[in-house]
């Protein structure tokens, strides 16, 4: 007899699914990322990959294609103008990054930044999490030593 689910636990499916790791959980975030760009921008990007270090996570997207509005822009010699209605538009949709993000990870996003660029076409997405991602390390050096002849005051 299987016992009555208990709602705050999640369901049977929700108890049992390993969490991603590894190339696993790097093509789901690119593949969300990208999702969400072609649903709320009518377009998405060509290529995208994600690489993750430690608390940090960068998705990178090339090749998005302009829309007929941002290539009449870039005609007309405005290619800032381009870049600033990208920007407006990722910070329009930073909480529904973040959101995929925290689901994917099961961390808490705690920094995201956003950068575009016309010529060559690429955007990152930049999110930091709470804590460590497990199987993405990287060395801290907190109190580096001094070189031979260097003294604290001329670092």
């Amino acid at each position: 007899m299987t016992p009555p689910a208990d709602p705050s636990r999640g369901t049977p499916a929700d108890q049992s699914r390993q969490p991603l790791r590894g190339g696993q959980l790097l093509a789901a975030i690119s593949n969300s990322i990208v999702s969400l760009l072609r649903e709320n921008y009518g377009r998405g990007p060509m290529k995208a990959k994600t690489y993750a270090l430690d608390d940090m996570i960068v998705c990178v997207m090339r090749e998005s294609g302009f829309s007929a509005v941002e290539q009449t822009m870039m005609d007309s010699g405005e290619p800032d103008r381009v870049v600033g209605m990208r920007e407006d538009f990722q910070r329009v949709m930073a909480a529904r990054y973040k959101d995929t993000i925290e689901e994917l990870t099961n961390r808490k996003v705690i920094a995201f930044l956003s950068q575009a660029h016309v010529d060559p076409d690429i955007t990152m997405e930049i999110f930091f999490v709470d804590r460590p991602l497990d199987g993405f390390g990287a060395v801290e050096v907190t109190d580096p030593p001094l070189f031979e002849g260097q003294s604290k005051e001329g670092a």
